[in-house]
């Protein structure tokens, strides 16, 4: 029986490869080109042309198979992200019960559960902008530690902690932090109607109950693979 161990390897590679040489060195410059050798071609003379600009149908099987790939990118990151994390958090003497690396719903409370602390990971590169996506996906995380009945130690660990900060200690409507996340809205206002009109004012009673903490020094690579946008994680 042949040995297939490696034919994912190989597939890739050559998917690579074959988008390497379509794009050349300039994938802009090289499809202003294509446009520029069609122009004024006639319809029996198209396949040739095309042909020869490397317009194939593998390029566009390659394509596929790398935008799949990419899509697990964020998953892959948010999971050796934690266990990379992992030796600088756990104490000695300290148990992990559990350990959730996927991203989104996983069926578990948080990401880490040990015998002494539930933590979640938020591995997000912060542009400085706006950034409404990744404040809901940061204020979901820390509403579900803050009003979760455990007695343990709750922890967020965070890249870096002055963009949250920020977001924490300013006069975003809670009502906009919730817009997107029916599910959420409904809990939160079942439970506490109108009584926070911004996000600080829920969290200033509430900061000491959950330790947001930087993890960027324990993991640099971190910095440069962190998930671009949280939306896979807010699911």
């Amino acid at each position: 029986m042949a040995d297939t161990s490696k034919q994912p390897q190989i597939a890739i590679a050559e998917a690579l490869h074959l988008l390497q040489t379509f794009c050349g060195a300039d994938l802009t410059q090289t499809i202003y080109q294509i446009e520029k050798s069609v122009r004024g071609i006639s319809a029996e003379k198209y396949a040739e042309v095309v042909s020869t600009s490397g317009a194939k149908a593998e390029v566009l099987g390659a394509a596929g198979l790398v935008k799949q790939l990419a899509g697990q990118i964020n998953v892959v990151i948010h999971a050796l992200g934690i266990l990379l994390c992992l030796p600088h958090i756990l104490r000695a003497g300290e148990i992990i019960e559990y350990v959730s690396l996927g991203a989104g719903n996983t069926g578990r409370a948080f990401d880490l559960e040990t015998n002494q602390r539930v933590a979640e990971f938020k591995f997000i590169r912060w542009q400085g902008g706006p950034e409404s996506i990744r404040q809901n996906s940061l204020f979901k995380d820390f509403y579900e530690m803050a009003e979760n009945d455990t007695k343990k130690e709750k922890h967020l660990y965070v890249l870096g902690t002055e963009h949250g900060q920020k977001f924490f200690n300013g006069g975003r409507a809670i009502a906009s932090v919730l817009s997107r996340n029916v599910e959420l809205r409904n809990r939160f206002n079942d439970k506490f109607g109108d009584q926070y009109r911004t996000v600080r004012d829920y969290y200033l009673p509430r900061k000491g109950l959950v330790v947001i903490q930087d993890v960027s020094s324990f993991v640099p690579e971190l910095v440069a693979a962190a998930v671009e946008a949280a939306e896979t994680e807010e699911e």
